[in-house]
């Protein structure tokens, strides 16, 4: 029997919750067949996937060694823990949640701090003032040294975080933080603020696979199963599907849905019948129903659509590219 393709998920909470969700969604449910308790899993009616419940920062570090073949963990982790990610990983997709920013953020008291090359310039006066650097109390040392080394900040010294990071100018132990937020409102109750130009990365939660991964053929063709579907329900979430009858139709009206509704066309033309199938942004599906009815459409029927297939795998063709 050959190795599955393990595939890594956050173990619990929220990250959990949404990951189980994004994959069901697509078609792939995620299952304990050993109990709730187990850390290990499967997808149900796929053979030959292991799901792994992990920690997303033990997702990052699994997907740097090659130790799994795809996972679920937050951009941030990954450009923080993976020096080389690029040459290490894919990221495929993000998934739509675990959205949260790492940013700069100084005490909101530094008024006449705006930017980065204020940052700069506090910096070097506080060092010749205190004969000491500017203290960083920050979980992300990688990303700030390579943020801060952008804007030529070189007079600060990093203070590790390993607690509430947002508390360290208030408690003394740091002058600035670079941390992780999703609305800035702890920034604020702590009085904190967030430098103009000092967002270092906009991070969510990301499909990842590892590079370095024992990539056999069968679990390439498992890998092109699960992203299959996952593009289908990203098509399908994207489109409603538009179905009209007309008792004369012509490709003159259809090129002017296109052009100006943004429609596709799954199955050409219209049908010898008048039918016309149409697939439409959901913004724009109540005009498109005015137009085909100004043009002597007889019915027109809107319906939601569950998967949308097509030849076409560009999530499978990204992962193949970087292998």
């Amino acid at each position: 029997m050959s190795a599955p393709l393990v595939l890594a998920v956050p173990a619990k909470g929220r990250l959990q919750e949404n990951a189980e969700g994004f994959f069901a969604r697509s078609g792939l449910q995620l299952v304990k067949p050993r109990g709730a308790r187990d850390y290990r899993g499967a997808v149900a009616g796929l053979d030959g996937v292991e799901v792994a419940y992990l920690s997303a920062s033990e997702i990052t570090t699994q997907l740097a060694q090659g130790a799994v073949h795809m996972g679920v963990t937050g951009e941030d982790l990954i450009r923080e823990q993976i020096a080389d990610a690029d040459q290490r990983v894919v990221l495929i997709e993000g998934l739509g949640f675990g959205f949260a920013n790492v940013v700069v953020a100084v005490p909101q008291a530094w008024i006449d701090v705006r930017t980065m090359a204020d940052v700069d310039d506090v910096a070097t006066a506080f060092r010749h003032h205190h004969d000491r650097r500017m203290r960083v109390a920050t979980k992300y040392i990688n990303l700030t040294r390579d943020f801060f080394a952008r804007h030529g900040v070189i007079d600060y010294r990093i203070v590790e975080s390993s607690g509430a990071t947002e508390g360290a100018p208030a408690a003394g132990t740091a002058e600035m933080i670079v941390d992780i937020t999703t609305t800035g409102t702890t920034l604020s109750a702590n009085a904190l603020k967030i430098v103009d130009d000092g967002l270092i990365l906009r991070s969510q939660a990301n499909l990842v696979a590892a590079r370095t991964a024992p990539w056999t053929p069968e679990q390439r063709e498992l890998a092109r199963v699960i992203l299959d579907r996952i593009t289908a329900q990203q098509r399908a979430r994207s489109f409603r599907e538009v179905r009209a009858r007309f008792a004369a139709c012509d490709a003159a009206l259809v090129a002017v849905a296109r052009e100006r509704f943004a429609v596709e066309t799954p199955f050409g033309g219209p049908t010898s019948s008048g039918m016309l199938t149409l697939h439409c942004p959901p913004a724009q599906v109540y005009a498109l129903t005015t137009f085909l009815r100004e043009r002597g459409a007889e019915a027109v029927a809107v319906a939601d659509l569950d998967y949308v297939f097509s030849k076409e795998n560009p999530l499978f063709a990204k992962l193949e590219a970087g292998l």
